[in-house]
Order: structure tokens, then sequence, then C-alpha cells
């Protein structure tokens, strides 16, 4: 068991079951994909056979009502979770009835559950949502974890203006956080004043050095300090907020400046101000634009700032990231690059391929011996089982292990799994069409069909990924496709090519020019970046 510096390839349900211990992580934040542009009328209703709202791809079946969602419904209220809880979700259904969002909330329930037992005693979590099931999480989540642990309700500005006719435009994103206990580990953070602030506050101008600084009051309605000052005692039944030799200490700094009737105030100066204490409602983090460095182009990205502010805050430097939706892994980026340890799960091959090389792209090639995978195939055996288990997934691993960029949909591919894009000379980027054959009936009719798919879109080579070892009528037909020629440097290579998966784990490669790895468009790090957040 590990709890740092590890990618899980898996259901985290099941991941957290097995491999992360209790009370072994200091921070959670987790951002569980939910479709927040579908209709309340869609998420709401019964099911009744028309197709309901479409999720993230991966997760495609994951939120509607079924067969499945009822039985871990039942679980959920019969079997092992806390009365709590049972409660709550009877409550739930009783309210929502058999719908989409209460298939969410089934699905949320037991992993909130193993979420906080994995917490440590001062850890916190913090769930990224919208406003569609914050309110509905938000209830969960005090079942889970008690309504008095719930701390903040954070509002992060996540786009610009939306033009929007019959209601105001949706900008925002909810971020609840929680602890495990009633002591919790905690950083203050601050944001720049205002400009309106600074010229209602710290208008004075020190001539000279041009400082801005304001006038601060030295008493106090505490009880403290009633010596004279100034030949003057503190004003009315107020007290020196400071000591005698503390005043001293002013008067002889020049900080101490006189009213009319002798009362000191107390020059503060607004450049050795830390600033405003942050507080819930952050409009200072803009979102990814089609145009950031950062853009990955995965769906719910969200900015390093956004993660790198809520590590800082809530996790202390030898402490532990755990993100159970990793995604493209932004939370696993800023965990690495604040020096913390780290932990991401998530469902979906895509995502952990991802995560793996923009990790490499950022830290070098060197970075991945920092890091463990698990549930990835490292094996033949394993490749098989990942096919029994989930067809999809072992298309999008196989494209990975050549280099391509999967599908990020299963249907309308005609018969293409991925694309290879590749350095085709003189700023041009040339094309290699993927086809991925898990089954165990092969022949080269699979060779002839990828042959005419590459020519239909006018593809520059293909490629047959195969788990068994390619027939001798298979190898003739790829034989007979002839040759793809570089236009600078007049190397040839294989128009068609076929490897198998065994070939692939032992390392072998294609012939091909210089690869463009997928997904990755966001500027690398240097490993001695400042790290000046805090």
């Amino acid at each position: 068991m590990t709890t740092g510096n590890v990618l899980y390839y898996g259901d985290n349900l099941d991941v957290l079951r097995r491999y992360v211990p209790d009370e072994s992580v200091d921070l959670i934040y987790l951002d569980p994909p939910f479709n927040s542009n579908a209709s309340y009328n869609v998420l709401f209703k019964a099911p009744s056979g028309e197709k309901a709202a479409a999720q993230i791809q991966a997760f495609d079946d994951t939120w509607h009502w079924s067969h499945q969602a009822d039985e871990a419904y039942q679980e959920l209220v019969t079997g092992r979770t806390s009365v709590a809880i049972a409660k709550h979700m009877t409550a739930m259904r009783n309210v929502l009835g058999p719908s989409d969002m209460l298939a969410y909330l089934v699905m949320m329930a037991p992993r909130l559950v193993e979420l906080r037992r994995v917490l440590k005693p001062t850890g916190s979590l913090y769930l990224h949502c919208d406003p569609t099931a914050s309110h509905y999480l938000k209830l969960l989540l005090d079942a889970v974890f008690g309504s008095e642990r719930f701390i903040n309700e954070v509002i992060w500005k996540r786009t610009f203006a939306h033009n929007r006719t019959v209601r105001y435009g949706p900008v925002h994103d909810v971020l609840l956080f929680y602890s495990k206990g009633a002591d919790w580990f905690w950083r203050e953070q601050y944001v720049p004043y205002d400009d309106t602030y600074i010229e209602n506050f710290y208008h004075h101008v020190e001539p000279g050095t041009n400082r801005r600084y304001m006038l601060d009051n030295v008493t106090s309605n505490r009880p403290g300090g009633r010596f004279l000052w100034n030949g003057k005692p503190p004003p009315g039944k107020r007290f020196w907020g400071y000591g005698e030799a503390k005043m001293k200490e002013f008067e002889a700094e020049g900080r101490l400046i006189y009213s009319k009737n002798g009362i000191p105030r107390y020059k503060r100066y607004l450049d050795e101000m830390p600033g405003q204490l942050l507080q819930d409602v952050w409009v200072d983090i803009p979102p990814i634009s089609s145009h950031s460095s950062e853009r990955l182009g995965y769906p719910t990205q969200k900015p390093l700032a956004l993660l790198e502010r809520i590590i800082v805050a809530s996790c202390p430097e030898d402490g532990v990231v755990l993100d159970p939706f990793c995604g493209c892994g932004t939370a696993i980026d800023a965990a690495e690059h604040l020096d913390r340890r780290w932990v991401g799960i998530d469902l979906t091959y895509i995502a952990i391929d991802l995560i793996i090389k923009r990790l490499r792209h950022r830290y070098g090639p060197d970075f991945r011996s920092t890091f463990t995978t698990n549930g990835i195939p490292e094996d033949v055996q394993g490749a098989q089982a990942l096919f029994a288990r989930n067809p999809f997934d072992f298309e999008r691993w196989a494209v990975s292990l050549v280099g391509g960029e999967p599908n990020q949909k299963q249907v309308g591919d005609q018969g293409i799994d991925g694309r290879i894009r590749f350095d085709a000379g003189a700023g041009e980027v040339g094309v290699a069409a993927v086809s991925v054959k898990g089954g165990q009936q092969i022949n080269p009719s699979m060779v002839q069909s990828l042959v005419g798919a590459m020519q239909q879109e006018h593809a520059d080579m293909a490629v047959l990924v195969t788990m068994r070892n390619p027939t001798p009528g298979m190898k003739q037909a790829a034989e007979v496709s002839g040759i793809y020629r570089h236009d600078i440097s007049s190397n040839t290579y294989p128009k068609v090519q076929i490897i198998t998966v065994a070939e692939l784990l032992k390392g072998q490669r294609l012939e091909m020019p210089m690869v463009f790895l997928p997904y990755i468009k966001a500027t690398a790090r240097a490993a001695s970046e400042a790290q000046s957040l805090w």
C-alpha cells in the first residue's frame, strides 16, 4: 500500500478500499464530472426509455438510474454505511425519485465515506461542483462528515459573462470545504488590495518616498496599559494597545503621528502589508482560455492556480494530496510543483495516459521514474484482462503505446481507433491511422479494411495493433500496400505496419518519423522554478 506519488487506473471506490490506508491523506480535492449544461427536466425525470442527458463519454452509463443504481441504493440504506447516511439517502429518494440525480448521489455516497476514512484527523476535503448539484452534495457531505465539519462554501468565477435571455448568466462553480476533525491544517493566504480599498484607507502619501500609508489606532477596549504617553492617558475608558516599550520603539522609528489634541496614531505603510485576507469569493483566478499555455484540451480542466491555492491553504509541506477523479491531472501537477506527495485515481486510461505525458513534459523524461502506476497492463495477460473488462479502454491503451491519440468516442470511427501525428517535414504534420484488434480472430481482411479507411481519410500511413501474432496473409497484405517516403530526409517507411501488444510491451517501436506526443500543449516547468505562493 502506498499514499504518495502513484497513479491508479481503475474505479476509485475499489482503489480506495484496496490500496489507500486509513488516515493517510492530508488533502482531498475531487471534481467528479457532471453535466451541468443538462436541463433539470432531463436530470430529474424517471427513466422512460428515452435517452437521458449524456455525461462525459467515459462515464456515460454511470449516473443513469438503472438496476445497478437501484442495487447500489439498497446496499447504502441496508448495508455498510452509517444510519445517518441511510436516512439521508432514503430522504433523497423520497424527494428525487428514481432519477439520474439520485443515481449520481448513490454513486458519490460510498466514495465520500471512503474518502473520509483515508483523511488524517487534521485533513480537509474540497468537493468541486456547480449549482446544479451543490445543494444535494452539501447535504450528503453533512451526512458523511457531520454538519459541524462544514468550513466554507467557496465561490469561484469559472468563466466570463454568458448572454442568457431568461435568467442570470451562470458563471461560477462551488467548492465545498469540509474538515475531518476540529483541528484542521490551515495556512492563511492573502490577495492584493483593490484600488478602491487603497484609495479609501491608504490615501496618505509620504513626501519624498511616495510610500502610501494609513493612520491606525493605538488604543484598545481590552484591559491593558493606562500609562501616560505624551503627557496624556488613553482617551475615555480605552487602554493603550501596546506596552510603553513598544510605543517608544514606534516613536524612535517616526511611526507615531499626533492629532491636534495630542493623541498618537500609528503610521502603517501599504508596502509592508501582506494584502487582504482571502475571502470565500474568488474572482482573481481566470478560467483556462483557448489560448492559455495550460490548455490540454480536456473538457473540465481547471487552472493550476486554483489547485495551488487550495494545496497551499490546506496541505502541509510534507503532506499527501489525493484526487480520486484526477482527469487531466491538474491537482497532481500542482502537488508536484509544491513538493507534496500525491495520489491520483481515474477510471479511464485516456486520463492516466494524459497525466503521464503531462508530467513527463513538465518535469522531463526522467521524471517518469519518480512515481508508480497501478492497474495499467504490464504484460500480455494484463492486456487480455483489460480487453475482457473494457474493450474501449483497451483500444485507448494500445493506441497510446504507439504514441497516438485515441478517439474520444467509440461510435462512427470507421475502424480507426486513433491517430499518430508525426513530423512530415517543412512544417507539415503527417497522420498515421491506428486500428486495434484485441480479439482472438484476426485475418487479412482487417488489413485491407484499414488500408481502405486510411485512403478514405487521406492518412499518410496506417498501423494495426493486434493481441495475437499476425497471419502470413496479413503480413503480405501490409507489404503490398507500399512505402511512405519522407519529403525532407527521403527516408522510407512501410506504409502499413502491424505490431503486436507483446512486441510493444517489450519496447519495440514503429518505423516512423518523429512522433508528436498527443495532448500536450502546456508550457514545461523548470524543476527549480521559484515557489512563491506562500
